[in-house]
C-alpha cells in the first residue's frame, strides 16, 4: 500500500462521519458513547512531529486525539462498526457508520496510514543512524525503545524528545487549535446541510400529508357521489314503475270509459224500446173495447 502524502496538518488527509464509542474502562466489555451524534472523524498528518493521527471533535471537545503506530490494527467488528486500541490513551476506540461502504473507507485508509507511519518512523531512524557517532549510539538504542513505545503508541513524542518542553506544548496546543477549527467548521457545514435536509423533510412531510388529507377528502366526496348516484337511480326506477303503473290505469279508465258509453247507447236503445211498448200498452184497451162491440153487432 502506498503511503499517504505529507499533507500540511491544517488539511485533514481523509474526513468522514461516524458515531464515536469509548470501552467503559471499569469493565472493559461495554461500550460508552463519546458523542451524542455522528461527528467528523478526520486523519490529519502532523509535519512537525511526522506523525499521523485520528482526531475528532465534539463542539468544543476533543473526544479522539490517537496517534497511530505501525503496531495498531483497526478491527470490523459488524458490518457497520469497527475499532481499534490506543495504549497510549490507555482506550479502545469504536466507530459506528452510517454504511459498511463507509467503515470499508475508514479500513483501508488505516491501513494505508499505518504503512506511512511505519516507513517514517524508519526514516527517522535511518537520519538519528547516520547523524553522528553519539547520534548513531542513539540510534542503536532507538529501535529497540522505538519498538516499545510502539507498543505503548508513543513513538511520536520519542522522537520529539529533541526540542523543548515549550516548543512541543505550542506544537500540541497548535495543532489541536487547528484540528478544532478544522472540525467546527465541518460540523457546521454538516449541520447545516442536516438543517437543510430537515427542512426539506419537514416540507416533503408537510406536502405528503397535505395530499393524503386531499386524497382522503376526494374519497369521501366520490362515495357521496356515488351514493347519491344509486339514489337518485333507484328513484328513477321506482317513478318509472309508478309511470308504468300510471299509464296501466289510464288504459283501464279508457276501456270503462269506453264500456260506460256501450251502456249508456244500450239503454237508450232500451228506454226508446220501453217508449214503444208503453205507446203499444195503450192501444191494447182500445182494441179490446172494439172487439167486444163488434162482436155484439155480431150476435
Amino acid at each position: 500500500i502506498s503511503p499517504v502524502p505529507p499533507y500540511s496538518r491544517e488539511q485533514p488527509i481523509f474526513t468522514t462521519r461516524a458515531h464515536v464509542f469509548q470501552i467503559d474502562p471499569s469493565t472493559k466489555k461495554n461500550w460508552v458513547p463519546a458523542s451524542k451524534q455522528a461527528v467528523t472523524v478526520s486523519y490529519f498528518y502532523d509535519s512537525t512531529r511526522n506523525s499521523y493521527r485520528i482526531i475528532s471533535v465534539d463542539g468544543a471537545k476533543v473526544i479522539i486525539n490517537s496517534t497511530i503506530t505501525p503496531n495498531m490494527t483497526f478491527t470490523k467488528t459488524s458490518q457497520k462498526f469497527g475499532q481499534w486500541a490506543d495504549s497510549r490513551a490507555n482506550t479502545v476506540f469504536g466507530l459506528g457508520f452510517p454504511s459498511e461502504q463507509q467503515l470499508t473507507k475508514f479500513a483501508e485508509k488505516f491501513q494505508e496510514v499505518k504503512e506511512a507511519a511505519k516507513l517514517a518512523r524508519d526514516r527517522s531512524q535511518e537520519k538519528i543512524e547516520t547523524s553522528s557517532n553519539h547520534s548513531q549510539e542513539s540510534g542503536r538504542e532507538t529501535p529497540s525503545s522505538t519498538r516499545a513505545s510502539s507498543v505503548n503508541g508513543t513513538d511520536d513524542e520519542k522522537a520529539s524528545h529533541g526540542g523543548p518542553a515549550e516548543a512541543h506544548l505550542k506544537s500540541e496546543n497548535d495543532k489541536l487549535k487547528i484540528a478544532l477549527a478544522q472540525s467546527s467548521s465541518n460540523v457546521k457545514k454538516w449541520e447545516t446541510e442536516l438543517q437543510t435536509l430537515r427542512e426539506s423533510n419537514a416540507r416533503l412531510s408537510t406536502a405528503l400529508q397535505e395530499s393524503a388529507a386531499s386524497v382522503e377528502h376526494w374519497k369521501k366526496q366520490f362515495s357521496a357521489c356515488k351514493e347519491e348516484n344509486d339514489q337518485l337511480r333507484s328513484k328513477i326506477e321506482e317513478l318509472e314503475e309508478q309511470c308504468n303503473e300510471i299509464n296501466k290505469e289510464k288504459e283501464r279508465n279508457a276501456q270503462l270509459t269506453r264500456r260506460l258509453q256501450e251502456l249508456e247507447t244500450e239503454l237508450q236503445d232500451k228506454e226508446l224500446e220501453l217508449e214503444e211498448l208503453r205507446k203499444q200498452g195503450e192501444i191494447i184497451p182500445q182494441l179490446m173495447s172494439e172487439c167486444e162491440s163488434v162482436s155484439q153487432q155480431l150476435q
